[in-house]
């Protein structure tokens, strides 16, 4: 059995990771087992231990899961109650207490305790599964793993199958730990955490030869004097199936790559769990024991928040607008910087410097606006937006490019008083902009409003007209600032002096941005940048962002070399899903140790809808394609999608002779079709 059951409570603290850091010898320990889910056979490729992160809405928890040199499972939970806030009340301020509480400690089997564990298989499909056998009894156990999608615990279900020939008798004793914190620790004084099994009495059961008895387990948290309402394991079970089930029915990738097919399912699920119910609203939050009732304007803003329209997922969109509008709380009329993450639910903020986050925010509203379709949202958008583009405007220094203190990295790396990705994105968010305004005036117009919808209309014309002028401008000025021959290869200085490869020259080539396109790829591609983890945050170091990663095969793919693109991201995807630490994106190393942070899985699926499949919002009911598929694939489909349109649609992409039909059906009908060249860029109406 497993050790004896401990509880340390460890107030807003991460605990250390035991997860071994994937290396080039990395084979698939996992494999894939249906839709979106992988299983590990236990062999002899033991001990071996990982860590993987799920949440719901009131509570999120790290799984430190493994199996024992003996073939044993191990187990500790890292319970964060973003709602429960400790003191001080800042960024890493949520509960955060670790558990390795046996509930099966107690369990005996005919008058014994079971002996002699050995784990047959791990299954992760949204929920964890385990199952065991014991060497001193005719038993199966599984053991299922989640969090509750609604209620502040995490729930376990333990079921005991008879493998024997005769009837067996199970003894299931009652656990109850209670514990208070300290109440001058937390900002509401106390909190009750309780691990306890479902039912409050001992149990005896008689189980038949192929018959099975379950029994339940939650570790909840509660503020005071809430009351301890039962919660029936069963249902939250239920409940976190069909979440997972509605996730992975919506954008639903087809590709002749099943890894790439089950990982993309795999993200869609982390991203959209990830989403707590603040007092400040619905906030997407990254996670990793440290992210939580907090947004960022890198992580919500630039990342996920563009992705939601794509999926459809309607607290995801929720959490979306909600995230710009805290940010847009912020802006003052004397265009101070605003502040990088807004914390502790919506009450707090931090940022002690510009990061660049007017240009992340810009960008990401604007692309939201469009991608959503709906008037409403973008009309309380755009002054979030026009402050941005402004405050951006004023920051254009005397060569023409957009400083900032920093970049996302936050002074971890050097980013000079002007970087690449500042300007960057504050080049995509004027050309997004633009479209916005012309769409705008269209529905203003389609009102039927006649004399304010044409005078709407000039103004909006000439709007859209002058942030292109500006937007072609600082293309322009992007080339002579930036543009450096560096190591041999045309491509990008990160920022002036720079005289080292960085991962983030791939940022252009994200925004259309094509005009060193072969010398960046090739530069980001080579043993100078890429490992088997993805790219290096900066040549000769062992450092790397898997966000940075993920730009760079989206950008890769933008600019044209679907072959490349698709050969690594196989290699990386395969890396992630199957291999040693799995199954989404991390974060960094050795940062984090490779936390499962969600947002990095929306920049991974935008691989596919931006970079595969080269989808633009360009207004609310139109789009342009330009699809990249390698040679050896023959088809690539998402079905499901829902950017830029009232119901959802397909688009199939098959490969005809030297060319690309592209097909886009909706409730079984066909819009539209084309026939095209590789890369060829069409526009879309809805």
């Amino acid at each position: 059995m497993k050790k004896k059951a401990t509880l340390i409570i460890a107030l807003a603290a991460a605990f250390s990771c035991t997860a071994a850091f994937a290396g080039p010898a990395d084979s698939s320990r996992w494999t894939i087992d249906g839709d979106y889910a992988i299983r590990w056979d236990i062999g002899n490729d033991i001990p071996h231990y990982d860590h993987i992160e799920m949440s719901g809405e009131q509570v999120s928890v790290v799984y430190r899961y493994g199996v024992n040199e003996d073939g044993s499972f191990s187990m500790d939970r890292s319970v964060v109650w973003p709602m429960l806030r400790t003191v001080p009340n800042d960024t890493h301020a949520s509960l955060t207490v670790h558990f390795d509480t046996d509930f099966m400690s107690g369990v005996t089997v005919d008058g014994k305790a079971l002996e002699g564990e050995k784990v047959r298989s791990i299954t992760l499909d949204g929920i964890m599964s385990v199952l065991s056998t014991y060497g001193n009894a005719p038993v199966e156990v599984t053991e299922c793993y989640f969090p509750s999608p609604t209620r502040a615990a995490v729930c376990e279900r333990y079921t005991i199958t008879n493998t024997g020939d005769n009837e067996i008798s199970v003894f299931v004793p009652a656990v109850r730990n209670v514990t208070e914190t300290d109440p001058e620790a937390g900002t509401e004084g106390s909190y009750t955490l309780i691990a306890s099994t479902g039912s409050g009495i001992d149990r005896s059961y008689r189980i038949a030869p192929g018959e099975s008895i379950s029994f339940g387990a939650t570790i909840r948290g509660l503020k005071q004097p809430q009351m301890e309402i039962p919660i029936d394991v069963d249902r939250e079970k239920a409940e976190r199936e069909d979440f997972v089930k509605t996730i992975c029915g919506e954008l639903v990738l087809e590709s002749p790559d099943p890894v790439l097919n089950t990982m993309f399912g795999f993200s869609k699920i982390r991203g959209a769990e990830s989403i707590f119910a603040t007092r400040g609203g619905l906030m997407q939050c990254p996670g990793g024991e440290a992210y939580y009732a907090a947004i960022w304007c890198n992580d919500q803003a630039e990342y996920i928040n563009p992705f939601f329209p794509f999926l459809g997922y309607d607290k995801g969109n929720e959490s979306a607008v909600n995230s710009f509008l805290h940010f847009a709380a912020y802006m003052n009329p004397d265009f101070n910087f605003i502040p990088w993450s807004v914390i502790a639910e919506g009450y707090e903020s931090h940022g002690p410097f510009d990061r660049g986050d007017a240009a992340m925010l810009a960008y990401g509203a604007s692309r939201y606006a469009l991608a959503m379709g709906d008037l409403q949202i973008a009309e309380t958008l755009m002054p979030l937006i026009d402050w941005s583009l402004e405050y951006c405007s004023r920051k254009i220094n005397s060569e023409g490019v957009v400083a900032s203190d920093a970049d996302e990295l936050e002074l971890r790396f050097p980013a000079g008083e002007a970087n690449l990705c500042t300007s960057s994105l504050y080049y995509d968010a004027l050309r997004s902009t633009a479209w916005l305004i012309e769409t705008m005036a269209d529905e203003y117009a389609a009102d039927g409003k006649s004399a304010e919808s044409s005078a709407a209309a000039d103004e909006a014309a000439s709007r859209a007209a002058e942030l292109r002028e500006r937007a072609a401008t600082l293309k322009g000025n992007i080339e002579k600032y930036f543009g450096a021959d560096m190591d041999g290869f045309h491509t990008y200085r990160y920022f002036k002096g720079n005289d080292v490869l960085r991962s983030w020259i791939c940022i252009p080539l994200v925004m259309d941005i094509f005009d060193r396109k072969e010398g960046t790829v090739q530069a980001l591609l080579s043993p100078i940048l890429w490992s088997e983890n993805g790219v290096y945050t900066e040549a000769g170091t062992d450092v790397f962002w898997d966000r940075a990663t993920l730009y760079a095969l989206r950008g890769i793919y933008a600019a044209g070399y679907p072959e490349k693109a698709t050969e690594h991201l196989a290699a990386y995807s395969r890396h992630r899903l199957l291999g040693e630490h799995v199954p989404y994106p991390v974060e960094a190393w050795p940062e984090g140790d490779q936390r499962h942070l969600s947002t990095e899985n929306a920049l991974y699926c935008r691989i596919f809808t931006e970079g595969i499949l080269g989808f633009r919002p360009t207004g609310f009911r139109t789009f342009n394609l330009r699809p990249q598929l390698p040679e050896n694939w023959d088809y690539f489909n998402i079905s499901n999608i829902h950017a830029c349109s009232s119901l959802p649609y397909d688009i199939l992409v098959k490969r005809s002779g030297k060319k690309l039909s592209v097909t886009v059906r909706q409730e079984g009908k066909t819009l539209a079709s084309y026939n095209i060249r590789e890369g060829e860029s069409i526009e879309v109406t809805m």
